[in-house]
């Protein structure tokens, strides 16, 4: 009786064990990412046209040039997950900060071919592909993964507006048109394969940007 006893109690023991090790290693459900309209963004984000839709908001199309002096427009980065940040080459404040942390999410998914970061310039008129491939070169970018993009400055500023909506209030009131000074953003805008906004991160931040690097790997996963 006693030995039968303990064999039902080592039974027991040995269910509950497994049981508490299968939900200590349960697969963690796969992270939502929110899919970012014109609507979930602060009003004065947000180009005035735009303000209103509420779906379907993807990026534009563009054609700009990169540090290589090739055109760099949306088929280069059809079905790609990629970052978007706006900066400029003699920037002494946010923007070695910026692409120092971008660097560590270059690194992250170095070789990866469905991976691109695209760089914006917002001084285009000194940002030459020249001035922008000694840039990439200090910042050790890797051609055709780290695109430095330069273009005409309504182009560069209505993506910005109309886009990524990455102005903050306070320097949407200083644009008043195309030919206004740009006053940068420390925001990275990751878009998915589809074109479709996903999340924005403090670029100066290391925590920020590695909530980025795991929100690119969410995306990559996605079918």
């Amino acid at each position: 009786m006693i030995k039968r006893v303990l064999g039902f109690g080592l039974i027991f023991s040995v269910a509950v064990g497994a049981a508490y090790f299968l939900v200590l290693n349960k697969p963690k459900a796969a992270r939502v990412l929110p899919v970012y309209n014109p609507t979930d963004i602060g009003e004065g984000l947000v180009d005035s046209s735009l303000r209103e839709k509420s779906h379907g908001h993807t990026i534009d199309t563009f054609s700009l040039t990169d540090q290589d002096q090739q055109k760099v427009t949306e088929k280069t980065i059809e079905g790609k997950v990629f970052v978007a940040e706006y900066f400029f080459t003699t920037c002494g404040s946010i923007c070695p900060k910026m692409n120092e942390q971008m660097q560590r999410v270059q690194k992250a998914f170095k070789g990866e071919g469905r991976f691109k970061i695209l760089s914006f310039t917002v001084d285009p008129e000194t940002d030459t592909p020249d001035q922008l491939k000694t840039y990439a070169q200090a910042h050790q970018a890797i051609p055709k993964q780290w695109y430095f993009l330069t273009g005409k400055k309504e182009a560069l500023y209505d993506l910005a507006r109309k886009s990524f909506f990455i102005l903050k209030p306070a320097e949407a009131k200083n644009l008043g048109d195309a030919n206004s000074d740009f006053i940068h953003t420390n925001n990275f805008v990751l878009v998915d394969a589809r074109r479709q906004i996903r999340g924005y991160y403090d670029g100066t931040q290391a925590k920020e940007v590695d909530r980025l690097i795991q929100d690119i790997r969410t995306l990559l996963a996605e079918k």
